[in-house]
């Protein structure tokens, strides 16, 4: 079973792992740790990760990034729409709202949603992580932000879906570093609560997350963000002033180029860093645009000081932090910065004026949230035995159902009902039920109570309950079941209709009696027990009536209920009994993918997997060609130029140099079974000349092993040696005629070879001669290994034993075996093998 952690980031990815001695970040291709997040589409093939980001400078249009700011959004939303002005890839609303990106790829314009974008990444991750274990992987665990809405999530697990993979959670990125930072730590108080502020501010957003730490465990006070606020702000700072420097200075407008502007970006972020360390830094490009060479120049104040719009942001979040952990700034102990924009002094001087503390680094800064991922992938994982480490998250936005009233009474029918289920800071994950009074088919709509921090749609989803069977309870209940999973998805589970018949039970029967009271009392959560860290509750106070008019207020009538329960006690009453029925629920979540276009997607998927595979399959087949051209050149004239006589040589080299020719025009684009017949042509030549020169390297060998084989053998047969006098004169005469045949079958070959040129077809192979010596071999080898027969012993020496050293030495002539030392069978096998 794979552990592994994915950080899927706006600009580049980082994949760790667990293994026995702990959680290790894994390599690309490259030997890097981070891979950009980029899919390039090229004519042929698709290029992921490294391979796409060094496409994407000749290949802009087509190189797709930044998807983490396209998923689950909609086309309309005023952030997507500036994220989208620095982009090079276009980007049109689909029929349903949300973003569709067009590329070109294999000859003509394609469209892909964002999510199948970000399963071509995690893919891509995919890959980077089997090549590490030498395993398939499939589980694993996948850090989100925290401000990513139901829809968002969704569509993460749709694109590992794509990816072939199987995430045990999306857990929240703030989490996942506090989980890295905390479960290491051997001094965590077991009362006191040590309070810790982790500022993450990445490429494209700030996450702020307060957790407080004990013995084994973490709890998450508060979650906060700033979902525009990052590193790539501080680039595009830079890039619009020296885009406008530029447009004064040499007259070009790099904003209408797109290759210039990714050039310019690129050495804008460069600049960025070397700012961070140096008080001030120059900046030059070669042939920008119009073939005009640009020089540019910044102090770090000046980059401050056009930067101060995003540095008076940075506040809000860690005010907003506070307030709701409830926490003054001297309650919070310590504060941690990690992400990639973190290393701003501007960013650590706003940290350490607010907390009134230095700001420590005591985690690699890129690398917690895949860490984290991957230490909760081996806590959910049987794989690992992980120490004892309790995560207490809590979900970041307000969560309520709503529905309309119904009854005979026309105005309260079309009141609308709403109930909070999930309140900020709700722990993950939960049930809870809600009880409802119906008796026909609803609908309850999933919403967020609060969408001013989210700026999406307020409906998550909707959910239609029923058809109801046949009631005959004056006044059923429905119990309706909402979960939010692991991944903080918000769903309706089940929804179990209760009623409440009277069933004729003997006083007599203890076992009825209990069972009855178990169903009457229904245990919140209904049919599903949650699991340990799954709060329950029920939430009576959330309902509506189907059959009593005034119930608005949805306060039941329960003037019945406590006589019947009382009912319960009595000796002669008939008994209630709670009969259930599951009543169907179907699911409309929108803008989500659906069942069976996560399939299409899978299998498209597929088909491009497919088509990169083939064209690196060609490329490698190319290459061979190409190899094998200059190898063999080479070695025709150096060490096989005394095996090829100068006809043959110059043929060979003649079509040597005419494949090198056709690689470099007519070949350069061809298929798989070309450079394949093309190799094999060229090898027909080649091969027997290869041969020549390896037989004539191995031939030495062979003839001394089998030449030692014989040797061997005729000592042995002509020794006086006792431990072969059983052995039987005709018998040795056998191994001595097939040594002095093997012996003159040498000799007569070695002549026939010695007469031939170097360059010919040689007549003594290293094969026959190794059959020769295994031949040998097995036809002496029993006849020179026979072991002495045993004498059999009298029935006076069984009586009378003999002394000791007597009997000693007669067992030991008994019992003797040929020393094999002596006997050329061991050599003679190595010899011959």
């Amino acid at each position: 079973m794979s552990v592994v952690g994915f950080d899927f980031g706006n600009e580049s990815c980082i994949v760790a792992v667990a293994r026995q001695r702990g959680i290790d970040v894994v390599l690309n291709d490259e030997s890097k740790r981070e891979t950009p997040a980029i899919v390039c589409f090229g004519e042929k093939q698709r290029f992921i990760g490294t391979a796409g980001a060094a496409s994407s400078t000749m290949n802009p249009k087509n190189s797709i990034s930044q998807v983490k700011r396209l998923i689950g959004r909609q086309f309309s939303d005023p952030e997507l729409q500036r994220d989208l002005k620095s982009l090079p890839f276009n980007v049109t609303e689909g029929p349903d709202g949300y973003p569709l990106i067009h590329a070109r790829y294999l000859g003509e314009m394609r469209t892909f949603t964002p999510t199948q974008i970000l399963g071509m990444v995690l893919l891509n991750l995919k890959s980077i992580a089997e090549k590490n274990l030498n395993a398939a992987v499939v589980d694993c665990c996948i850090g989100i932000p925290v401000y990513f809405t139901d829809l968002q999530r969704r569509a993460v697990l749709d694109a590992a879906t794509i990816a072939g993979l199987h995430p045990l959670r999306l857990i929240h990125e703030t989490t996942a570093t506090a989980l890295a930072y905390g479960i290491y730590k051997t001094d965590l108080p077991e009362n006191d609560q040590l309070n810790v502020a982790f500022v993450d501010i990445g490429h494209a957003s700030m996450q702020v997350c307060i957790a407080g730490f004990k013995k084994g465990q973490l709890t998450i006070l508060a979650h906060s963000f700033d979902r525009s606020l990052g590193g790539r702000d501080f680039d595009e700072v830079l890039f619009q002033h020296f885009a406008a420097k530029f447009k004064e200075e040499y007259k070009i407008d790099v904003l209408q180029n797109a290759r210039a502007s990714i050039r310019l970006r690129t050495a804008c972020e460069k600049l960025k860093k070397i700012l961070s360390a140096n008080p001030e830094a120059p900046m030059n490009i070669e042939c920008l645009m119009d073939e005009k060479d640009v020089r540019g120049f910044i102090k770090r104040e000046e980059f401050e000081q056009i930067s101060a719009p995003i540095l008076q942001r940075v506040k809000r979040p860690l005010e907003k932090a506070l307030a709701d952990a409830g926490l003054a700034v001297e309650n919070v102990h310590m504060v941690e910065v990690v992400g990639s924009a973190s290393r701003v002094p501007a960013m650590l001087k706003i940290l350490t004026e607010f907390f009134g503390k230095e700001p420590r680094r005591t985690m690699n800064a890129s690398e917690c949230v895949a860490r984290g991922c991957a230490l909760e992938c081996a806590i959910l994982s049987p794989t690992f035995k992980v120490r004892e480490f309790q995560v207490n998250e809590s979900f970041p936005f307000p969560v309520s159902l709503s529905w309309k009233g119904s009854g005979p009474d026309s105005q309260a029918g079309g009141a609308e009902q709403q109930q909070l289920v999930f309140p900020k800071g709700n722990p993950i994950p939960s049930i809870k039920a809600v009880t409802f009074h119906k008796s026909s088919t609803f609908t309850v709509d999933v919403q967020y109570s609060d969408v001013s921090d989210l700026q999406a749609p307020p409906k998550i989803s909707t959910y239609t309950i029923g058809p109801f069977p046949t009631i005959r309870s004056e006044r059923p209940k429905l119990k309706v079941k909402v979960r939010l999973n692991l991944h903080g998805i918000v769903s309706v589970e089940s929804a179990t209709l209760l009623e409440e018949e009277e069933v004729e039970v003997p006083v007599s029967k203890e076992p009825e009696k209990d069972n009855s009271k178990m169903e009457t009392d229904e245990a919140p959560g209904g049919t599903a027990a949650p699991s340990a860290n799954e709060t329950d509750v029920n939430m009576q106070d959330a309902k509506g009536t189907a059959d009593a008019a005034g119930a608005d207020n949805g306060v039941a009538k329960s003037g019945d209920k406590p006589v019947k329960m009382e009912t319960d006690t009595k000796v002669e009453a008939p008994k209630k009994k709670v009969k259930k029925t599951n009543v169907p629920v179907a699911e409309l979540v929108y803008g989500a993918m659906l069942p069976a276009d996560v399939q299409k997607a899978v299998e498209k998927e597929f088909e491009m997997a497919l088509q990169d595979r083939v064209m690196e399959e060609t490329k490698d087949k190319k290459n061979a060609v190409e190899a094998y051209v200059y190898d063999m050149r080479n070695k025709l004239s150096d060490k096989y130029h005394d095996f090829v006589a100068a006809p043959e040589k110059e043929e060979l080299t003649a079509k040597l140099q005419e494949t090198e020719d056709w690689l470099y025009e007519d070949g350069e684009d061809e298929t798989k079974g070309v450079y394949v017949a093309k190799l094999e042509e060229l090898k027909k030549q080649g091969d027997p000349i290869e041969e020549r020169y390896k037989e004539y390297m191995e031939r030495g060998t062979v003839i001394d092993q089998l030449a030692y084989c014989i040797n061997s053998y005729r000592e042995a047969a002509m020794s006086n040696d006792p431990k072969f006098d059983h052995i039987e004169l005709a018998e040795k005469q056998k191994v001595l005629n097939e040594c002095v045949e093997a012996e003159a079958w040498l000799r007569e070959k070695m002549q026939q070879q010695d007469q031939l040129p170097k360059y010919a077809t040689p007549v003594l192979l290293s094969a026959d001669v190794r059959k020769k010596a295994e031949a040998l071999d097995r036809f002496c080898r029993p006849i020179m290994t026979k072991p002495k027969p045993t004498k059999p012993a009298s029935p006076e020496t069984r009586a009378n034993p003999p002394p000791q050293g007597e009997g000693q030495s007669q067992g030991a002539d008994a019992n003797a075996s040929p020393n094999h030392n002596n006997v050329p069978g061991e050599n003679a096998t190595a010899g011959s093998g």
